[in-house]
């Protein structure tokens, strides 16, 4: 096995990586629009969800781990005579099976889109109860849209989020190109990143504070497809 046919192997599997996370995404639609639905059928029906995403978290884990203990492994014989490379698949099964034995199952429900799947059920449950018990008059058309826009728009590109992410910290939300892009630039600037939004006092943004906002950015859809009909 040669260095650039491990190197294709990992990019293939960065490419895997990416679909499990739109699965993950899509077993969150899924799952709110259960929660929002409320039939005798929800509980069940989220527990299930909440199975397939903690899955899906495990294979995401592992495949993390794959690839970190592959690039360990040949840098590590990188510099060693070819043959070296003939046990090169034997080192990493080994390597792998140690670093996998020591991880919990616990820690899956840190995992980001795991995070983001928990909140989202929150969330939509949260509407769900509120639209059943209230009864309230419908807000002036005109005041509705400012409201909407106020709450859609990125802080960075004061422009409509795609991907809103949710910093668990100050709650605060930003566009996730955006946000991570500004994380990158003080970083490399040596700096911490404060947090956009003006007078709030988190002053040390990290890429590990954001969560998905799954209600956010299907409510940002929906707003769309209305503005669409229109």
């Amino acid at each position: 096995m040669s260095l650039s046919a491990v190197h294709g192997t990992l990019s293939s599997l960065k490419s895997c990586q990416a679909d499990v996370g739109t699965a993950m995404d899509i077993v969150t639609d899924v799952a709110m629009d259960l929660a929002e639905a409320q039939d005798e059928e929800m509980n069940s029906g989220i527990k299930e969800m909440e199975a397939m995403i903690l899955d899906c978290a495990r294979l995401d884990r592992e495949i993390n781990c794959f690839i970190d203990v592959v690039q360990q492994v040949t840098a590590e014989v990188a510099s060693q005579q070819p043959e070296a490379m003939i046990g090169l698949s034997a080192k990493v099964s080994e390597k792998f099976t140690e670093t996998t034995a020591r991880l919990s199952d616990a820690d899956l429900h840190r995992h980001q889109k795991v995070l983001a799947f928990n909140d989202s059920i929150k969330n939509s449950l949260n509407t769900a109860n509120q639209e059943s018990a209230d009864n309230m008059e419908e807000l002036d058309e005109d005041i509705a849209v400012t409201q909407s826009q106020v709450n859609f728009t990125c802080p960075l590109t004061q422009v409509e989020m795609e991907n809103p992410m949710k910093n668990k910290n100050c709650n605060h939300h930003y566009d996730e190109a955006a946000i991570l892009g500004l994380i990158r630039t003080r970083n490399n600037q040596k700096k911490k990143c404060r947090c956009p939004v003006v007078g709030c006092g988190n002053t040390d943004v990290k890429a590990t504070d954001l969560i998905p906002d799954q209600s956010l950015r299907r409510k940002i859809q929906s707003q769309k497809r209305n503005s669409n009909r229109t």
